[in-house]
């Protein structure tokens, strides 16, 4: 049983931003044991925790109440660090900004809280903050994106009976590039070296369809990426499916594929069922992944003096990952994802 005022503490150290995530994790632990019938594998298995843990902690805060939460002091010398400190540091990186900068540095940091620069960079990497770095995020505004998410994650997650579910995907403007000088090799402590600038020798596009289920790929090399070429590649992709299976595609909003020439294949072949990703939501096709690892184990490295050198060292390379293909594991479900969006 919980009083109002624990149970408001408990609700606030969890949610704040400068809470360690030690913290934060133990009082979810107690908020879900106090909910009438809660057993600890039952909150085990809603915080993705072991029963002993939310064993331990239970017992402790019942021994101890809030005290029980706080770790116990260790053997050893103490901390030269304050708490105080270490607090100011975390708030300022997260709830600040430098007046001459756009972010924190070790060096600005260091000179606002007074510390070292190494003795910042340990708190920064003691609580996963990276000031230096951005990633970059699109969320997309369709008004049927939960529709589309469910569909996709749904195929992926539990993929229907008697089908094969392909994600689908086109990169255009592959270049054939040659460098203006032959790379220096690699040489102890020293790495590969190209020169920056290098001869263009054309372009060509890829078509690709994933096989969600054993990592096997379908590819082809258009020179163009039009209605025609696609249709050319799901005749390719038809022929390589057993023909008692059903062929679901996962493809984007490329208007390739909702041409009438294309929508009238289709409707000739109607054991191909297309799904539309949201727009702005390229990682719901798992097939980026796998260009992904095209574009670095092939591509961006290689030199080439011909576009059909280019999609000869492509059909290779696809061809050496069907004889061992590997499959990605999707681990978001829809009510993740569309939390996280919301």
């Amino acid at each position: 049983m919980l009083t109002d005022e624990e149970r408001a503490t408990l609700v606030r150290l969890s949610r704040r931003a400068k809470s360690s995530q030690a913290l934060a994790l133990r009082c979810r632990i107690v908020l879900a044991c106090a909910e009438p019938g809660a057993t600890n594998a039952a909150v085990a298995a809603d915080l993705r925790v072991s029963r002993p843990t939310v064993g331990k902690w239970r017992s402790r805060f019942v021994q101890r109440r809030l005290a029980g939460l706080i770790d116990e002091d260790r053997p050893g010398r103490p901390p030269s660090i304050g708490i105080d400190q270490v607090e100011e540091v975390l708030v300022s990186t997260l709830a600040e900004t430098p007046s001459a900068a756009t972010h924190w540095s070790r060096r600005s940091m260091a000179e606002k809280s007074g510390l070292s620069k190494s003795t910042v960079g340990r708190i920064w990497r003691r609580f996963n903050l990276r000031p230096h770095q951005e990633d970059p995020f699109k969320l997309s505004t369709e008004p049927l994106f939960t529709d589309k998410v469910v569909d996709v994650v749904g195929l992926y997650l539990n993929p229907p009976a008697g089908a094969i579910v392909l994600s689908v995907d086109q990169t255009a403007q592959i270049q054939a590039l040659n460098r203006s000088r032959s790379a220096l090799p690699m040489m102890r402590g020293m790495p590969e070296r190209h020169t920056h600038d290098y001869l263009r020798y054309g372009l060509t596009s890829l078509f690709a369809a994933f096989d969600v289920d054993d990592g096997a790929v379908v590819s082809a090399p258009p020179r163009r990426r039009g209605a025609a070429e696609f249709k050319k590649f799901l005749a390719r992709v038809d022929a390589s499916v057993p023909t008692e299976l059903g062929i679901h595609l996962i493809c984007d909003n490329h208007g390739t594929h909702k041409t009438p020439t294309v929508k009238a294949w289709l409707d000739r072949h109607p054991r191909f069922r297309v799904h539309l990703t949201p727009t702005s939501s390229s990682w719901t096709k798992q097939v980026e992944g796998w260009c992904g690892f095209l574009a670095d184990r092939m591509i961006l490295r290689g030199t080439r003096q011909s576009v059909p050198a280019l999609e000869a060292d492509i059909s290779s390379w696809v061809a050496g990952w069907n004889e061992h293909p590997s499959p990605f594991v999707w681990a978001k479900t829809t009510d993740e994802i569309t939390e996280f969006r919301g």
